[in-house]
């Protein structure tokens, strides 16, 4: 889910943040798909009021879970273990504190996404080869783990 549809930034500031990647250009889809949700109104009221430097942070968190993710994936850790387990629970607080309340069941539809939508798989696994199945399979763990 996209936030996009709030940014009070600069052209600017779009580039430094996002570079090549210009969010409104999936707020149309995102709104056709999650519109009128509890999480898309949520993200909605968040976004609107967040300053560059809560964007910076935002992402600069992101990408750090992405990297310890990846060098988990690279290092050999199974998918289904506590390591990564524990990782796909910060990718899912992050997107709880930052863009709405990410429940188990919209996270383990977060990972169906990541690996079924080729650009979000071509993303992740630009990251390192084959990490958005890698992630799919932590947050389905994760979730089931928390779920028994």
């Amino acid at each position: 889910m996209t936030m996009s549809a709030n940014l009070n930034l600069t052209a600017e500031d779009r580039a430094e943040l996002f570079g090549g990647f210009d969010p409104d250009a999936h707020a149309a889809e995102a709104e056709q798909r999650w519109g009128g949700t509890e999480a898309w109104e949520d993200a909605r009221r968040r976004s609107s009021s967040y300053t560059k430097e809560d964007w910076r942070r935002f992402i600069a968190e992101g990408a750090e879970i992405t990297t310890r993710l990846s060098d988990a994936l690279r290092s050999g850790a199974p998918a289904d273990g506590d390591l990564a387990m524990d990782l796909a629970e910060e990718h899912r607080a992050h997107i709880s504190r930052w863009c709405y309340e990410c429940t188990y069941e919209i996270h383990r539809g977060l990972g169906e996404m990541y690996v079924s939508d080729p650009r979000f798989t071509s993303s992740l696994d630009a990251t390192t080869p084959g990490l958005a199945a890698y992630l799919r399979t932590a947050i389905t763990a994760n979730a089931q783990r928390h779920h028994a």
